[in-house]
């Protein structure tokens, strides 16, 4: 876990490794495991039952990511009191995500965090819950789609787009701006999705599945 990044290469001044969440640290998506341990089994099936209007259309191609995913955030979050989601995200993070990371991407985070290179989730999966996982991996930031609070609930509501595609390029080139200004750090980006193509492409090194990628 100590492989150094660019050792034949004098170091830039500020080096920032962008990694997606869902697939390339992990094996599978987290969202759909996280909203199971908060409702239970019973609960998320009634979830998905209740959203299968929009699910379908979203896999029929008939409405987008965004709007379907908006809908199941809405349906299991609104309501619920942040201190009752906070202990549920603090038990599946502790619990269920150490036996979803995927060794090489965990190795190249550790790497970059050793040698002293700025670390950032950029990731469309949500605030309650990624913000722990950026605690536990001792990240600089996580860049992620936030929900909406309100008077200690969540609304439900989206508090931000959803942190994917061309949102996971506008997201990280505001964090790069408020960090650095006008200078321009070295930029790793690691995806496993054509929703971090995006993000990769603004990178000078980009891995896509744990291979090198060029953006053609």
């Amino acid at each position: 876990m100590s492989e150094a990044l660019n050792p034949d290469s004098a170091a830039p001044a500020h080096v920032v490794a962008a990694f997606d969440f869902d697939g390339t640290l992990t094996w599978r998506d987290t969202l759909g495991p996280f909203l199971r341990r908060l409702l239970g089994t019973p609960g998320y099936l009634w979830l998905l039952f209740a959203c299968s209007p929009w699910l379908v259309a979203y896999v029929l191609r008939l409405t987008s990511n965004d709007r379907a995913k908006a809908r199941l955030l809405q349906v299991a979050l609104a309501g619920r009191s942040v201190a009752e989601v906070a202990r549920c995200a603090r038990a599946f993070v502790q619990q269920e995500l150490p036996a979803q990371w995927r060794p090489w991407a965990l190795q190249r985070l550790v790497a970059h965090q050793r040698q002293g290179h700025r670390c950032v989730l950029v990731s469309a999966s949500t605030s309650p819950y990624m913000h722990l996982v950026g605690e536990s991996l001792g990240v600089d930031a996580v860049l992620c789609t936030e929900m909406e609070v309100l008077d200690g609930r969540y609304s439900g509501r989206m508090a931000t787009p959803n942190c994917h595609g061309e949102e996971k390029v506008r997201r990280l080139q505001a964090w790069l701006a408020q960090q650095f200004g006008d200078a321009r750090p070295e930029l790793h980006a690691y995806g496993d999705t054509s929703g971090d193509k995006p993000m990769l492409r603004l990178a000078q090194q980009a891995w896509y599945r744990e291979r090198p990628w060029a953006s053609s």
